[in-house]
Formats: structure tokens, C-alpha cells, sequence
């Protein structure tokens, strides 16, 4: 794949969720000429370990091959919830890329207070790895973790997808769908 490709394709994953027993995660397709050409979306657990299933499940429903990369807002979504890069990338073979967007000491001590004794979750976070801070041109900064290809490229990709701002266009729209569904299934409830 040669990511200077006008036909590459983005996933681009985001979450909405409140204080429910499950959050909204949401996929879009978005071309390099950023042309959206797929929604879909799925649950996962509030503060559950099923996030890597849930954003495998969302993969899966769109049955395309023409998606190159894979791009996650957060390893960390749904009040802890820890998504495994590497098994999302060893089982979609699809490159993948988490995005994170403030410089943090890490969350472990606060893993460790609200889920005491949860060595698969602190197991899951430390198998994060380390975050790599990407400069947009746009001048803000992200921090990548990326699989299947390099921290460089992984800056390529999002900056090429990045029109203003910090947010890659792919999870910008993603998270707004997302919120879009939670309000819709609100509405539906009430």
C-alpha cells in the first residue's frame, strides 16, 4: 500500500457513551479526497474488556476490501475499556493507527483505584506501548500508536487527513455519528 495513494481508504472509529451500560462506537469510510463512503456502527461495554471485539465487529460489517487503515480515537475508550492494537491489526490485516490528543503521565494509577486487582486490564493498558507525538500542519499535535506501519507514516496519513484543527476527518465525523446515534436511541427510549 503506498499511502500517497488518492484511493487510500480510512476507517476512522469513535466512541459516544454516558453514564449507560454501553456506549456507541461508530465507523466511517473516508477517502484521502476525504468523500465519505460508509457509516455503520456497534456497542461496547461501559468499563467491560470487549472493545477490541467491538471494534473488530465494526470492521467486519462493512465486508469491504478497499479499507487500508484502520484509525482509532483512544486505546482507551467506554471508562476503561482497552483496545489491543495489535490484535485489531493482526486480525483485520489492516494497518492501524490509535490517536490520542493531550500529552498524559498515563492513567495506570487510576486503572488500578477503580478496577483493583484487574490484572488483565492493567496487562492490556502496559501492552499499549508508548504514544509518538505527531505535528500537523495544521500545527497541533497528536500522539500516534501505530501498527503495520511506521510512526512517520502514521503522521502522513493523519495529516493528510486532517483539514483544520487536531482531528483527523475520519474520526471527527465518526465521533459525530456516534453522538448522533446515542441521541437517537435517547429519543427512542424516552
Amino acid at each position: 500500500m503506498h499511502i500517497a495513494k488518492k484511493g487510500i481508504r480510512v476507517l476512522g472509529i469513535a466512541e459516544s457513551f454516558s453514564s449507560r451500560k454501553n456506549s456507541i462506537l461508530a465507523g466511517v469510510v473516508m477517502r484521502k479526497d476525504l468523500r465519505i463512503d460508509g457509516f455503520s456502527f456497534t456497542t461496547t461495554t461501559v468499563g467491560g474488556m470487549d472493545a477490541t471485539d467491538s471494534v473488530l465487529t465494526l470492521f467486519r460489517s462493512f465486508a469491504r476490501d478497499d479499507i487500508n487503515i484502520i484509525m482509532i480515537s483512544g486505546g482507551i475508550i467506554s471508562w476503561y475499556n482497552i483496545i489491543d492494537p495489535v490484535r485489531v491489526f493482526l486480525e483485520s490485516a489492516r494497518r492501524t493507527i490509535i490517536v490520542t490528543y493531550e500529552e498524559s503521565d498515563g492513567i495506570e494509577d487510576d486503572i488500578l483505584h477503580h478496577f483493583p486487582g484487574d490484572d488483565q486490564r492493567i496487562t492490556a493498558y502496559r501492552q499499549l506501548g508508548t504514544r509518538v507525538p505527531i505535528t500537523l500542519p495544521t500545527g497541533h499535535t497528536l500522539y500516534v500508536r501505530s501498527h503495520g506501519l511506521t510512526d512517520i507514516d502514521a503522521g502522513v496519513v493523519c495529516s493528510d487527513f486532517t483539514y483544520d484543527g487536531s482531528i483527523p476527518e475520519p474520526l471527527r465525523v465518526a465521533r459525530l455519528y456516534a453522538r448522533s446515534v446515542m441521541r437517537s436511541e435517547t429519543r427512542i427510549r424516552d
